[in-house]
């Protein structure tokens, strides 16, 4: 599959107008093979007119859960810890098809294909509980799809009781009996799971779809899962996702189950903080944390509308950036963003910050936010030269439309494409070299089918999603008071306004 890209422009952040002169681009084997004015297409290779418009590399989402694409719109506004009762409960009608998990996973490709995220990290959590057809129709459709895929299994393998502060003593007697169960898929059976996806799956569709591996996060595992995990992703070479202080209760959960030590701290006397990990949210940390993570080399995942949508605080940007902490940029969910589009993503990056920083020299920056959801996610998901722009490089690309009205005039690129583009100007997306998205729609799928067959399918399921609402109202009391106490205790730092 060859493919010359002809009178492009490039992203040039020396230039007046943060773009290059026009060049070319030569795409061989799913690779960028030669950047520069002077080439001309050989007959084999198909000529891609780049019109004068901007040929950048495909966004990366850097975390995301692709389990709950097929509800947008379902939840208000509300507490990590009282969205997840509603967002996941682990009931048996809940239980997805193989076609459900496939259609609702594809729902979220398509979205991304066609507004021009080409590769995407999802940590997947399954309800009630993950089984391999259900993981393979997930990774079935990513495979199909066209995009570039990591795939993790999310699955806590200790009872609810262990995972939040003072739950238990908010709790009637038969409901802490029954929270305190163990989850159904335990240890055993998560790593006979793990051992089936990377078997079947990593390496997938000429490599585009890869594993990686999940904690969920530290206080949902058991030390020993979590120490067999990390050599699964270090045997492997495997990115490695842990939600870490994501909300305030997290950070009060270490001063009242881990001796006064955060969840970063921990997971660093545990050994286990290396350049695999990909830190998720990393809200509530202090600056002990802070570098604890510079000197691991771990990634962090910034989810900022996720954060806002949930009030679970601001991250602390400038001062990772400062220790040189790569950081990507992620959805986080549907149900929590209410939409799969990076380029909203960036733009609340790229604004929610100056809301934390006197001093607007220190306010992030359009190409440091570029750069967070291109090259930040390339070295989050370990694809070497992924979301750059170089020889060698996957060719992972949009060619984006510079007549469209977000660049008239054009003043700023770097500043345009954050702050003013929303997904409408991509002209094309290609990912490993092959065309996956022309004019915003798929071109390989037949995308009238399969949306179709999603409405009627997963419109079907929501009375199953409904009744689970009802059960879990009953439970509602105890999660609000166990929240409100720990809200009311003092924490030494404020991450939200």
């Amino acid at each position: 599959m060859k493919s010359f890209f002809r009178n492009v422009r490039l992203l040039d952040s020396t230039a007046t107008e943060g773009l290059s002169a026009p060049t070319s681009l030569r795409v061989a084997g799913g690779m960028i093979a030669e950047i520069g004015p002077g080439l001309q297409p050989t007959p084999e290779e198909e000529v891609i007119e780049g019109l004068g418009d901007l040929l950048m590399p495909g966004l990366v989402n850097g975390h995301f859960h692709s389990s709950v694409n097929h509800m947008k719109g379902r939840l208000p506004g509300m507490p990590l810890e009282i969205f997840m009762l509603y967002e996941c409960p682990e009931l048996e009608h809940l239980r997805p098809t193989p076609r459900e998990a496939y259609l609702r996973t594809m729902l979220g490709c398509i979205e991304m294909l066609e507004g021009g995220t080409t590769a995407v990290q999802d940590d997947c959590f399954f309800v009630p509980e993950p089984e391999p057809d259900i993981v393979d129709a997930v990774m079935q459709a990513y495979a199909d799809s066209g995009i570039r895929a990591r795939l993790a299994i999310d699955q806590p393998v200790v009872p609810e009781l262990d995972k939040l502060p003072f739950l238990s003593e908010t709790l009637p007697p038969a409901l802490k009996v029954e929270l305190a169960r163990p989850p159904r898929v335990g240890h055993k059976e998560m790593q006979a799971l793990n051992r089936h996806l990377i078997q079947r799956w990593h390496g997938a569709a000429e490599g585009r779809v890869q594993a990686a591996v999940s904690i969920s996060a530290p206080q949902r595992v058991t030390p020993e899962y979590f120490a067999e995990l990390d050599d699964i992703s270090r045997v492997h070479d495997l990115p490695f996702y842990a939600h870490m202080l994501e909300t305030r209760l997290q950070r009060v959960f270490g001063q009242e189950r881990l001796g006064g030590r955060s969840l970063v701290h921990y997971t660093a006397d545990l050994g286990l903080l290396s350049d695999r990990m990909n830190i998720i949210h990393a809200i509530w940390i202090d600056d002990a944390d802070m570098d604890l993570i510079a000197a691991s080399g771990a990634t962090v995942a910034h989810n900022p509308n996720s954060n806002l949508r949930l009030g679970s605080g601001i991250m602390p940007f400038r001062a990772l950036r400062d220790r040189g902490v790569n950081i990507c940029l992620g959805v986080d969910e549907a149900i929590a963003d209410d939409a799969v589009n990076m380029w909203l993503v960036m733009k609340t990056a790229g604004m929610i910050h100056s809301l934390t920083e006197a001093d607007w020299l220190r306010w992030p920056q359009a190409t440091e936010i570029l750069d967070a959801a291109t090259t930040g996610g390339g070295t989050a998901m370990r694809v070497p030269g992924l979301g750059r722009l170089e020889a060698g490089a996957p060719a992972d690309l949009n060619l984006i439309d510079l007549s469209a009205l977000a660049y008239l005039p054009m003043n700023n690129a770097p500043r345009q494409l954050v702050h003013c583009e929303t997904g409408s100007s991509v002209r094309l997306t290609m990912v490993a070299g092959r065309i996956v998205a022309k004019a915003g729609k798929v071109c390989h799928l037949d995308r009238a089918a399969l949306l179709a067959e999603a409405s009627d399918c997963l419109g079907a399921k929501r009375r199953a999603v409904e009744t689970a609402a009802i059960h879990m109202d009953d439970r509602l009391p105890f999660y609000r008071a166990m929240y409100l106490r720990a809200m009311e205790t003092p924490v030494p730092m404020a991450r939200r306004l």
